[in-house]
């Protein structure tokens, strides 16, 4: 400790001390130690808090009972060990080791029984003042070595699925307080020792890591027998089971903190177990029948399936019926069966047997029979599929009278020319042997007539699919009539359970040709739905008509002339067709100079009465162009306000489209309408219009100018009189306050002069 007083001064004493204080602290490893003769210890011994070099030496020693303290080693003494000591020492049997500048360990190779004692780490002091623990000691103790490992050598070879038995017989003696644990291990081929379960020091079971869940489902079993054996089953073993299986004994102490300390151990080879594959080995699936293998309609059928295999006991078997390749029932390895039905059962009526029971048999029960079975090997969350086998096929028969009905095709409406409605009628009669819950298809085909390209569907007389009904009602359509089927062009209905239409709302010329129906007969089938039983085909039936080539007529009048420039004038267009279906028309309304002159387009109006103007429009003089659909044949222009330069002919071109529903305008027919001219001069009659016209605008401007003067004038007048009002109002109020005011001045000022005197 070294003190520093302050200076004095002559009102207080100030005492400031600062103390630094060295301890030396030496520590061994805790004890008592409890080790087993001839298995390596070391001894652990460090040192703090200390002066002088970073470095520092140390001794041990050791004493046994009464005798006195014997010399073990030092790190810088090579004289040090005592002479019974030295030979070992030499050898290095007994050394120490540096593991850094203050610590080091005394590590005896090979305990013996006689190196029990209690053992002194030392440290030479290097500091300046003498302080702490300079030396530390530990206790230990050397028993015999006593532990046995004596295993039972298990069946050499297993079969997939089976179990393996590892027997372990585990002792030492009970002198001291050591535990024993047990550790079953698995060496394959190529990969390290796998630790499969441990139990103990504490009683406690520890898995390794790819045995856990197995041993959680119970997978791997332990068994402790009374005279000491531990007992290990490995249940439902696969390829991956098989292997070197070793055991391993440990004793165990337990030191200060509790912590246990591994002292001893041995470990010893059980032996080799081979797994049999299950594929491998005498496996055999077939089939039985049990009933005739030709039925009829209702009969029962009963077919089994027998399986045979060397360990069928240890096997969870996986039964599926199948049915020409598709699967028609099946059995799981937890017995709960797939796709059954109160009419169709499968059962397991004996160790390897498995029966199938089809009640009430149907036509789409015929096919070839065969018992697919798959063998799992395994337990709990842990399976693993060890063999497959499929049985050869059995053929059943099914005897059964097809449905019988006659088919015929009519036409309910025919067309006379082209857009009429078409309506064909396909009706079913005579049914007979049909069964219950049996229904009706419809497929109808057409055939086109031979034509040039572009004008038919195809240019062969290849029968193409229109659309069909299934035995639900379901529309099908065909590529070629897919559009005109989604927007009801055409129409497939079921109006009666035996009658079926096909409908045209408006009939094209590529709708010429032979028309069939097909009508399908559906029964329900064993997988619950409906398979086809009979087909029945109509006669054809020919669908034509002379065509009429449709002709188009266009009259233009007169409505309003225009006699001078300045005048409307009015042209009315009607339009008759002969052989077309409810046409929609388009409009050009035209006109040229003169007849050798160049046509221009003024105006058009589309099917959907959309309005346009042409090239020959003055864009400031569009408000003054009306064309409109006035009828339902007839279309009206006017052109207001007339020009020189709008003198010449005009006249409407007018083209019928044809429109089948959901589908795009198609051209039909044109036609142009006779011309009408525009034709004026500036005459003295004209010019006197014009000036008219001109004085009527002047003399309406001036009159408007008039009314307007007057008017503003009338509401100035009324402002100047409201403004002089309000005027008056404010000074004959300003004058009265003044007066008011003046007046009490007044008689103030004569108050004051009277009370002076």
């Amino acid at each position: 400790m070294a003190c520093a007083r302050s200076s004095p001064q002559p009102v207080q004493t100030s005492l400031v001390c600062v103390c630094v204080s060295h301890a030396r602290v030496v520590s061994v490893s805790p004890g008592p130690l409890l080790r087993v003769e001839g298995q390596p210890v070391s001894l652990r011994c460090d040192v703090t808090d200390y002066e002088g070099p970073r470095e520092q030496d140390f001794e041990w020693t050791m004493q046994q009972g009464e005798a006195g303290s014997i010399q073990v080693i030092s790190t810088f003494d090579q004289r040090y060990s005592d002479v019974s000591l030295s030979d070992r020492v030499t050898s290095g049997d007994l050394s120490v080791v540096r593991l850094g500048d203050s610590v080091v360990e005394l590590r005896i190779r090979e305990v013996r029984s006689s190196d029990s004692a209690a053992y002194l780490c030392s440290t030479p002091s290097t500091d300046s003042v003498f302080s702490g623990n300079y030396n530390a000691g530990v206790t230990l103790k050397v028993i015999a070595n006593t532990l046995k490992v004596a295993p039972k050598a298990p069946e050499p070879v297993v079969p997939e699925g089976g179990d393996i038995t590892l027997s372990c017989n585990v002792t030492h003696h009970l002198t001291d307080s050591t535990y024993l644990s047990v550790t079953w291990s698995i060496q394959r081929p190529g990969i390290p020792l796998v630790d499969i379960l441990t139990v103990g020091p504490d009683g406690d079971v520890v898995t390794g890591s790819d045995s856990a869940q197995r041993y959680a489902d119970g997978g791997i079993r332990l068994v402790i027998r009374r005279d000491g054996a531990f007992g290990l089953v490995v249940a439902g073993v696969t390829q991956a089971d098989a292997g070197m299986y070793v055991c391993t004994g440990r004793d165990w102490t337990r030191e200060e903190g509790g912590q246990w300390k591994n002292i001893v151990e041995k470990t010893v080879e059980m032996g080799a177990v081979a797994v049999t594959p299950t594929g491998k080995g005498d496996w055999v699936c077939l089939v039985c029948t049990l009933s005739n293998t030709t039925l009829n309609i209702d009969d029962t059928m009963t077919l089994t399936c027998l399986v045979a295999a060397g360990n069928l006991a240890s096997l969870a078997l996986e039964v599926t019926w199948l049915v020409d390749g598709r699967t028609a029932v099946s059995l799981g390895r937890d017995g709960v069966v797939s796709n059954g039905s109160p009419s169709v059962g499968l059962e397991r009526t004996g160790p390897g047997e498995f029966r199938l029971v089809v009640r009430g048999v149907r036509g789409s029960d015929k096919g070839m029979y065969s018992c697919r079975v798959r063998a799992w090997v395994g337990g709990g969350g842990r399976w693993y599929q060890a063999a497959e086998k499929t049985s050869n096929p059995v053929q059943v028969l099914v005897t059964q009278i097809k449905p019988n009905f006659a088919v015929t095709l009519t036409p309910s409406s025919s067309p006379q020319v082209t857009g009429d409605p078409t309506e064909l009628a396909c009706h079913v009669t005579n049914i007979t042997h049909f069964l219950a819950g049996g229904r009706l298809g419809v497929a109808w085909e057409y055939t086109p007539l031979p034509g040039p390209p572009g004008d038919r569907l195809t240019t062969t007389q290849t029968t193409l699919p229109i659309g069909s009904l299934d035995a639900h009602g379901n529309l099908k359509s065909g590529t070629l009539y897919r559009d005109r089927l989604e927007s009801g062009a055409i129409v497939l209905t079921r109006v009666e359970p035996d009658t079926f239409k096909l409908r045209f709302l408006r009939t094209q010329e590529v709708d010429m040709g032979v028309y069939v129906c097909r009508v399908t007969a559906w029964t329900p089938s064993r997988q619950g739905g409906m398979e086809e039983a009979a087909e029945f085909l109509t006669p054809p039936l020919n669908v034509r008509w002379e065509p009429k080539r449709p002709s188009l007529t266009a009259v233009a009048q007169r409505v309003r002339e225009a006699v001078a420039g300045g005048a409307t004038f009015e042209m009315s267009c009607t339009v008759s067709h002969v052989h077309l279906q409810d046409p929609g028309y388009s409009v050009l309304v035209q006109t040229q100079e003169s007849v050798d002159s160049a046509t221009r387009t003024v105006l058009s109006l589309s099917p959907d009465s959309v309005l346009q103007h042409g090239g020959a429009t003055d864009p400031n003089r569009r408000d003054s162009l009306v064309l409109t659909k006035t009828g339902p044949a007839e279309f009206r222009f006017r052109l207001a306000g007339v020009q020189q330069a709008d003198r010449g002919f005009y006249w409407c071109d007018i083209t019928a489209w044809t429109k089948q529903p959901g589908q795009a305008w198609t051209k039909a027919v044109s036609a142009k309408s006779n011309k009408v001219q525009i034709n004026f001069q500036e005459t003295a009659l004209s010019l006197s219009t014009s000036l008219s016209l001109w004085k009527d605008t002047i003399s309406t401007s001036l009159s408007l100018w008039k009314d307007t003067i007057s008017t503003s004038l009338s509401l100035w007048k009324d402002t100047i009189s409201t403004s002089l009002s309000l005027w008056k109002d404010t000074l004959s109020t300003s004058l009265s306050l003044w007066k008011d005011t003046l007046s009490q001045h007044f008689f103030r000022c004569v108050k004051h002069s009277l009370s002076y005197i």
